[in-house]
């Protein structure tokens, strides 16, 4: 972990050296600011290159230096970014890669940005709850305009090379395979009198644009994007402020935000999902150097919209993937849906014409099981019926090849009884994906008793290219996800039989966050799924006290989106619910019918309720050891459930909320006239938790 310095010819280049992604940790920043004055004290150097290692120039800052002394500790960011445009002699970023955050701040504090042509530039700190704390916010609007730089750094997305060169941000595309062109541009150098300067620059707005309007316009798309969040609202604050102000003044601006923000509540809960996320890889008992399986083509049984998604998704990836369906018609369908999908995202200019086709064409169709023999992986996703999947998993275990890994798809039933139809238990194991598959990014992965850790291991690895963020879970009824959700569907559906409306309960939850309110979530879904669960709870759990008003619902033919009626009514053709007069009657018929009196209820009770239910089952997740981790139950939520990511997760939510707190709202609940008492009992883990002042995870 250093900074290189080499000398070739009149060329000095400073080689940032910090695996894995060349942060501008303490060391960095000291070998930087050395590398310059060595450079500046020999005359023979005329020009100065910055540049990085591997395929990454920096991934930033590191984070893990926020709120601790190392962070201030001098030389710190702007000191050293300063120090680079400050230099008498030219000094060149040579990205080669991976450029984001702090390290795109070092280049825009050069004179000159070169770039290869697999080089990726943006911002992303607003994704932890942050906006560029080094000058980004004043720079960037200078090197491209205020309209691409508030798109990147509102968004957090970088772009690629050819649109850095369009846009300026960049001065030249230089061959990736040799640092030749790096040093022919530096020789173009030498000899110049001036070089340019980023502060010296104006930041432009759009032809024809005045600036009230811009940014009052800006501030109100970001708002509805935002959903609560506070940082990509402080974005557009700096970038007026690089547009209106001299850059000295707009920078302190930027500053004092950056530090309000990296203290604030919001960007502890992001970076707290940030680390959660890469921890969630982790495995206990599974080693680092588990072998894994080579996975070169895929198998999907069952085309309908969740097979389809789970399709694209192998395709997406480069994977050849052939599917399974009982009807031609069936596989017809699903063919077109898929095709209508990527066109879709063609339309929207994130992928060619050419790929559309390119993708479809490593989707292969079959109706017999034979034809899976050379798949290495097969994932079922068929019909959630125990019986139907494992008719399907004896019909694998009769065709595929030997070591193919065999995986079901189900969201909620026993894994050990689908593997035990098989004589190859230990090559099955879970895959839970979510809807669409081909966009959301959580996968479960599911392990049975028998599941070799190399076939855990493959699964988990697989995910990265799949575009998946895997949490590993043991076998239970809903695994993590969906046994978390039923009790906070059920503590909806008791909100609502006490005396708040469909539309309140959804919009006290949007409020608080989540992207979308739990019953629009059911009509998106189909309540039929949701009825066919809880057909089988009654019958497994007889004791436990179910609502009935969502049946009621269903069995008036009501499915939600589907059938243009569900919790909400919906026009043709269109997705906006709106709120139906039929619902309110038959809640109102149903609570007479019980001898239920509404009453009032505040926006507040019904967001506690809903989460503190989510985070005490989660606990017993976590005691029984379903989950490994609480940050795990963390990103289940995060990246499948539309929690909102700036609160952390309903685990973390819960800690930060306070854990006493919660138990003592718990029993409050409790006590309300008619409340299900056994539902607010306490998770023993979190009571102790609560007790002792322990974390969740200090087990």
């Amino acid at each position: 972990m250093k900074v290189y310095f080499e000398r070739r010819g009149e060329v000095a280049v400073l080689q940032v050296d910090n695996p894995p992604v060349n942060g501008l940790n303490l060391a960095m920043r000291r070998g930087i600011v050395g590398g310059l004055q060595r450079s500046r004290n020999d005359p023979k150097v005329k020009v100065i290159v910055i540049t990085g290692t591997d395929r990454i120039y920096s991934g930033g800052a590191d984070i893990r230096e926020f709120n601790t002394p190392a962070q201030t500790a001098e030389p710190h960011l702007l000191q050293v970014i300063d120090a680079v445009e400050a230099s008498s002699k030219p000094v060149i970023a040579a990205i080669n890669g991976v450029c984001m955050g702090g390290g795109l701040e070092l280049s825009l504090a050069c004179h000159y940005r070169v770039a290869t042509p697999n080089a990726s530039m943006g911002l992303p700190e607003v994704k932890i709850g942050l906006l560029p704390g080094a000058g980004g916010t004043q720079r960037l609007p200078r090197a491209v305009g205020a309209e691409l730089a508030l798109q990147m750094i509102v968004s957090g997305e970088p772009i690629g090379a050819e649109a850095a060169l369009k846009a300026g941000l960049i001065d030249r595309i230089v061959p990736g395979d040799s640092f030749q062109g790096v040093l022919d541009f530096a020789q173009e150098l030498v000899g110049r009198r001036t070089h340019p300067r980023l502060r010296a620059a104006r930041a432009l707005l759009p032809r024809g644009a005045d600036a009230e309007t811009f940014f009052n316009a800006a501030r109100a798309r970001v708002a509805r994007q935002a959903r609560g969040q506070i940082s990509p609202l402080k974005c557009v604050d700096a970038v007026e402020a690089a547009v209106r102000l001299p850059f000295e003044e707009g920078t302190r601006i930027e500053r004092a935000m950056f530090l309000e923000l990296v203290a604030s509540d919001q960007s502890k809960a992001l970076r707290h999902a940030f680390f959660a996320e890469r921890a969630a890889a982790r495995i206990a008992g599974l080693p680092e150097g588990t072998p894994t399986r080579r996975i070169e083509r895929a198998a999907v049984v069952g085309f309908g919209t969740m097979g389809g998604g789970i399709a694209m998704s192998f395709a997406n990836a480069g994977i050849p993937v052939i599917v399974l369906e009982s009807s031609l018609e069936a596989l017809e369908r699903g063919m077109a849906l898929c095709r209508r999908n990527w066109e879709a995202t063609a339309a929207k200019g994130r992928m060619t014409a050419q790929q559309v086709e390119s993708r479809l064409a490593l989707i292969r169709w079959t109706l017999r099981y034979e034809d899976l023999a050379s798949a290495d992986i097969v994932i079922e996703a068929v019909f959630e019926d125990l019986a139907v999947k494992q008719k399907v998993f004896r019909e694998l275990d009769r065709v595929a090849k030997p070591g193919a890994i065999l995986a079901t798809n189900t969201s909620t039933l026993d894994v050990n009884r689908i593997a035990a139809a098989t004589r190859r238990p230990a090559d099955v194991l879970g895959t839970h994906f979510f809807s669409p598959a081909n966009v959301m990014r959580l996968l479960e992965v599911v392990r049975a008793d028998a599941t070799a850790p190399e076939v855990l291991a493959t699964v988990m690895k697989l995910a990265r290219p799949l575009k998946k963020v895997a949490v590993a879970s043991g076998v239970c009824d809903g695994f993590i996800g969906n046994r978390m959700l039923e009790h906070y569907v059920r503590q909806s559906l008791f909100l609502l039989e006490e005396g708040a409306s469909v539309q309140q309960i959804d919009k006290a939850l949007t409020g608080f966050g989540m992207a979308m309110g739990i019953f629009a979530v059911g009509d998106l879904a189909g309540l039929d799924i949701g009825y066919a669960i809880r057909q089988r709870r009654y019958k497994e759990k007889p004791d436990v006290r179910y609502p009935r008003i969502a049946d009621r619902v269903v069995e008036l033919g009501r499915l939600g989106q589907k059938t243009g009626k569900g919790w909400y009514r919906y026009e043709a053709g269109e997705r906006t619910p709106q709120v139906d007069p039929e619902i309110e009657q038959l809640v109102a018929a149903y609570r007479q019918e019980t001898g239920i009196t509404p009453r009032a209820i505040v926006d507040e009770e019904i967001v506690q309720r809903c989460v503190f239910a989510l985070a005490n089952e989660g606990a017993r997740i976590l005691q029984e050891g379903i989950a490994q981790r609480a940050s795990d139950i963390d990103v289940v939520y995060l990246t499948g459930y539309g929690f909102p990511a700036w609160r952390g997760g309903p685990m973390y939510h819960a800690e930060s909320f306070g854990l006493p707190k919660v138990v003592e709202a718990m029993q409050r609940f409790a006590a309300l006239p008619g409340a299900d008492a056994a539902f607010w009992q306490s998770a023993p883990l979190l009571a102790q938790c609560a007790a002792s002042g322990r974390r969740l995870d200090a087990r």
